[in-house]
């Protein structure tokens, strides 16, 4: 039968006779048991019970030696049917494999305490702890796995909350702030000049990066039924921005005109064979979603055209791959989300409020009250700061940029 709690949980139980008494045994939750299993494991049972022997038994038995390897595997089985993406089961399972098997594969999984779990972490804690914070939740879903399915009991080892926290020092206490590499202030306009003689649908969308100041996903995955051209205005629906909540992007006359010089790609009705229109704006040449690297790709070919002073780069000692677009604080070339930097950096130049630059870079500004306020308040008072940028970017084109990278007044 399946049984339902107040809190709404829901889980298998099998009603036997054992031995001349009637007993209930559970099976598993659901749905992290299906019925099929559910179905094996009764009949299973059915047949010790009726050979004379103790499946309740049996089972605490077979419980109390799995291990964390086992569940492990498991957990993972039960993943790859929930991630799309390959490449993020293995990622969940090099981690694992790497850090926390070592030292908890053979143990079982009812027996590991919060010591055996700091054992594990403490040696990258501070060395790798972006890598440390993921494997801990990975520890903990495994643990939460394996209490579901009544191969534990008690508290979740690997929780943070009330539990690591007393033992670790915060991530933000040991986490080193890497920035991405960006464009100088003063790089930009010629950038985009070179950017602009690009071909392609990444050329464009990374040119639309640059002038909106959003993330690449953002952009990537931006669609014609999010942008209204005659109000000049992108809204990014809550389920596509980092903060989960809509962004409001004012879109300068030259973000206009990039938009409306994009042909809207048309395919075949499966039914009648007449076209439709296609949502994505920017297209990849397979007719899906532009992929992250497809930007970097056009950053690359950027760092490598002749529109900087190459002799320069080399003067300083740089080898071939770091002559580019380079970073004025790491010396790196510039990548994508760098952009957004380089667009924070030239507000700040320019004098522009920082709540202005925040906003428009969507970033949380406040509390809900003050966001919800913000975001429509000042979507018209950011529009002249983007206008700007836009003008800034487009200087070169007019050759009105001075000696110091600012906008000529």
């Amino acid at each position: 039968m399946l049984v339902v709690s107040d809190s709404g949980a829901k889980r298998w139980v099998q009603r036997l006779v054992i031995r001349g008494r009637r007993r209930d045994i559970g099976l598993g939750a659901y749905p992290l048991v299906p019925l099929a299993k559910a179905r094996a494991a009764a009949a299973e049972n059915r047949g010790v019970a009726r050979a004379g022997g103790d499946p309740l038994a049996r089972r605490d038995e077979d419980l109390s030696l799995r291990t964390f390897d086992m569940a492990m595997v498991d957990l993972l089985a039960k993943k790859a049917g929930e991630l799309s993406n390959a490449k993020h089961i293995a990622q969940w399972e090099s981690t694992l494999r790497t850090y926390a098997v070592p030292r908890l594969g053979k143990m079982r999984v009812s027996e590991i305490t919060v010591t055996d779990i700091v054992e594990v972490l403490l040696p990258i804690w501070k060395t790798k702890n972006e890598t440390a914070s993921r494997l801990r939740g990975r520890i903990e879903a495994v643990f939460a796995f394996s209490t579901a399915s009544g191969w534990r009991s008690g508290p979740n080892p690997a929780t943070w909350g009330g539990n690591l926290d007393m033992l670790l020092p915060k991530p933000s206490k040991v986490k080193k702030v890497v920035h991405q590499p960006a464009l100088q202030v003063r790089d930009a306009p010629f950038w985009f000049d070179e950017l602009a003689q690009r071909r392609g649908s990444s050329a464009r969308c990374l040119e639309f990066l640059a002038l909106t100041w959003v993330r690449s996903g953002e952009a990537r995955g931006a669609k014609w039924s999010e942008i209204d051209l005659d109000k000049a205005i992108w809204r990014i629906p809550a389920s596509r921005t980092k903060t989960k909540e809509e962004q409001m992007v004012p879109l300068s006359l030259a973000a206009i005109g990039l938009l409306r010089g994009i042909p809207r790609v048309r395919e075949a009705n499966d039914k009648g064979g007449d076209l439709i229109d296609v949502d994505l704006v920017f297209v990849s040449p397979r007719g899906g979603q532009l992929s992250d690297m497809a930007l970097s790709a056009v950053m690359r070919r950027l760092h490598q055209a002749d529109s900087y002073d190459r002799d320069l780069y080399k003067a300083r000692g740089l080898l071939e791959h770091q002559i580019g677009w380079l970073d004025e604080r790491s010396g790196r070339p510039a990548v994508p989300h760098g952009l957004r930097s380089t667009a924070r950096d030239w507000a700040g130049l320019q004098g522009y409020p920082r709540e202005l630059a925040e906003l428009s870079l969507g970033h949380r500004i406040g509390n809900r009250v003050e966001q919800a306020y913000h975001r429509d308040s000042l979507l018209e008072r950011r529009r002249p700061m983007m206008e700007a940028w836009a003008q800034y970017l487009l200087s070169e084109r007019s050759g009105h940029t001075n000696s110091i990278g600012l906008r000529a007044v």
